[in-house]
């Protein structure tokens, strides 16, 4: 977040953007890891001639975090797609309606299939005792990643319905580049 001269963050505000820093350096740490492991699996599979056997499994692991994480940072910044076509043809006050709605449909879809889903999941899949093949990870600890980027996602969501910043890219939507 940025803010104008004269108007210091609150602690909350600094408490928040700490928060989604971490979540940066998660999903970057978690990236690098991937590289390496990937690395790693073609290096001892060409070169020592027998791939590590946990390799594999850990990149889809890694991936998925890095994807669901990524996702969620994505759209904090509105880096994510959309389809604005049609919404570009409405005049200004219809788009920052329908920018309204749609952030209350991913909220929606945050909270019920992400978070309640996800909690679901992972606790189903605790509860079973499911481990992974080759590391022997808990397999419902690897998918709280699920819950928590819905977490984050619903997060996001009301930081833009509270900051407005739904309505100020419902009024860029449409806007021709010259």
């Amino acid at each position: 977040m940025s803010y104008r001269l004269g108007n210091e963050p609150t602690p909350s505000n600094r408490l928040w953007a700490t928060v989604v820093v971490g979540l940066q350096w998660l999903t970057i740490v978690l990236f690098a890891l991937l590289t390496l492991d990937v690395l790693w699996g073609v290096l001892s599979r060409y070169v020592l001639g027998s791939q590590s056997r946990w390799t594999e499994e850990f990149a889809i692991y890694a991936i998925v975090w890095v994807s669901l994480l990524g996702a969620a940072l994505m759209f904090r910044e509105r880096g994510h797609l959309g389809v604005d076509y049609f919404v570009g043809k409405l005049d200004p006050s219809a788009r920052r309606f329908t920018a309204i709605v749609a952030e209350l449909a991913v909220m929606a879809f945050a909270g019920f299939v992400l978070i309640y889903g996800g909690f679901m999941l992972v606790s189903e899949t605790l509860r079973s005792g499911q481990v992974t093949p080759a590391m022997g990870w808990k397999v419902g600890y690897l998918y709280s990643v699920v819950p928590l980027s819905g977490l984050f996602i619903l997060a996001f969501s009301i930081e833009h319905l509270v900051t407005g910043r739904t309505t100020a890219s419902a009024d860029l939507i449409g806007k021709e580049i010259d």
